[in-house]
């Protein structure tokens, strides 16, 4: 089954817009408020869950997707692992993601090679991915974690020319984040640049606090708007985003 790659396809080809909710396990607190969190995001139009984090102080990745396919049924899980410990076979899918804006080995293809037997067991969809790192205002745990420096924000040929070459590598899905908690997004020049180069699936996050934020990356040309810490501090951001992402699917039809 390739249920999840299908509907990414969908998303881009069809003009459309989705919106992930990425949860790090390391912010998983109480399952009681964690729970009442999903109901009322299970009510939304949350195309995905990615699940992942930089540091993983305590891998309840199992437990934690247990609990959304209990709440939530028809919402993917996808995998945004920071490292191969962040696995689990309980999920959807996996962002299988080459880390193309750096240079440091490991995380291009040395925690791949540790990751795979695993993933052919799970039979899980693999979504190859390029992942690029873009500077958003400030140093960020992924920033730190990855030990690699991120691509300037106002330098788009740069950002188009190694997206290019994760497209010739044969990567088949793209993101462009500025890291959690970031300033500053990505940049609509960078979007813009990148999208227009790119026939793909285009995933885009951090930074982004705002539903004038997530529209200027959606106008952009963004597929997938991935939120994060705006929807942890408030919920009520899922909600506009979901207003929002109904009444263009409306106008669409």
């Amino acid at each position: 089954m390739r249920k999840v790659s299908e509907k990414l396809q969908a998303i881009h080809t069809s003009g459309n817009k989705g919106v992930a909710w990425l949860i790090d396990p390391d912010d998983f607190q109480s399952i009681r408020k964690f729970e009442s969190q999903l109901q009322e995001a299970n009510k939304l139009k949350i195309d995905f869950f990615f699940l992942g984090g930089s540091l993983i102080h305590q891998n309840r990745i199992s437990e934690i997707i247990q609990k959304i396919k209990e709440v939530c049924v028809e919402i993917p899980v996808i995998l945004f692992p920071g490292n191969a410990l962040q696995f689990s076979p309980l999920a959807d899918a996996i962002l299988f993601i080459s880390l193309i804006s750096g240079r440091n080995p490991d995380l291009l293809i040395g925690q791949h090679v540790s990751l795979a037997p695993l993933l052919e067991k799970s039979g899980m969809e693999v979504l190859p991915t390029g992942y690029m790192l873009i500077n958003g205002g400030q140093t960020t745990s992924v920033h730190y974690i990855s030990q690699t420096i991120p691509l300037p924000n106002h330098h788009p040929e740069l950002s188009v020319a190694t997206a290019l070459a994760g497209k010739f590598l044969g990567l088949q899905y793209f993101y462009l984040d500025a890291g959690s908690g970031a300033p500053f997004p990505v940049s609509t020049e960078i979007i813009k640049a990148v999208k227009r180069k790119i026939d793909a699936p285009l995933i885009v996050g951090g930074g982004l606090n705002s539903l004038d934020k997530i529209k200027s990356a959606f106008q952009a040309g963004a597929d997938l708007v991935v939120i994060g810490n705006g929807a942890e501090k408030n919920l009520n951001l899922l909600y506009e985003v979901s207003e929002f992402l109904e009444s263009t699917r409306v106008m669409a039809n």
